[in-house]
């Protein structure tokens, strides 16, 4: 089975009602319940580790392959949600999607579970070796950073909303405690970044935490790509 990871970013305009923001939510999170979905939670960003980026919400969902996730992106409820309360509150939305290097257990991430996502600009020379070098250190990186459950990384296959950003990643954690024990591996973390710094044109840092109030569905009844 191959994974397919789904990240929106969402930036929603500075008075927008919160009355607003929860039907934009609310509309998301319910698009858990439709068949090709496997997991999936939308919420606010929990803190925004890049000058470039002031995303306020985040949307991550799972699915089995492409085409489920071609069949969630076209669901008449999808674009429902999409048309009535997601574009008319935001002014910048970001989408990536890749297909994860391995199958991450469990699918569906309990409430509390605190996630960070990285996406990767890669500079214009850069070749499909350093390509995978580049990957590769991101896989190596659950082994030596405690705290980690699950890592899964990719090259984008979605490019038109991804601003040229090819590499993703995210990484989950129990809760926050365990996300930001982390850092206590600066040092590791450090010399990795090192390895890559020269061949990137721009980073993504966001740090999300699953709300109480999403939910997820291996199956259930049966919504542009957000």
């Amino acid at each position: 089975m191959s994974i397919v990871e789904h990240v929106v970013l969402f930036k929603v305009k500075d008075d927008t009602d919160q009355a607003k923001v929860n039907m934009m939510l609310n509309g998301l999170n319910g698009l858990v319940s439709l068949d090709p979905v496997v997991h999936l939670t939308a919420g606010p960003v929990f803190r925004t580790r890049s000058p470039i980026s002031n995303f306020t919400h985040m949307l991550h969902s799972r699915y089995k392959s492409k085409e489920d996730l071609n069949s969630y992106s076209a669901h008449p409820d999808h674009l429902r949600v999409v048309k009535e309360n997601v574009l008319p509150i935001c002014d910048d939305i970001m989408a990536v999607d890749w297909v994860a290097d391995n199958d991450p257990l469990p699918l569906s991430l309990p409430c509390n579970s605190a996630i960070k996502v990285t996406f990767l600009k890669l500079k214009e020379n850069v070749n499909d070796e350093v390509q995978g070098e580049i990957l590769g250190v991101i896989k190596g990186i659950k082994d030596n950073v405690s705290g980690i459950q699950q890592i899964t990384c990719g090259e984008n296959f979605s490019p038109a909303r991804a601003r040229g950003f090819s590499i993703a990643s995210v990484a989950v954690f129990n809760g926050v405690n365990e996300m930001e024990g982390s850092e206590e591996n600066e040092e590791y973390v450090n010399l990795q970044k090192q390895k890559v710094r020269d061949y990137l044109d721009g980073v993504i840092v966001v740090d999300y935490v699953v709300p109480s109030s999403s939910s997820s569905s291996s199956s259930s009844s049966s919504s542009s790509n957000l």
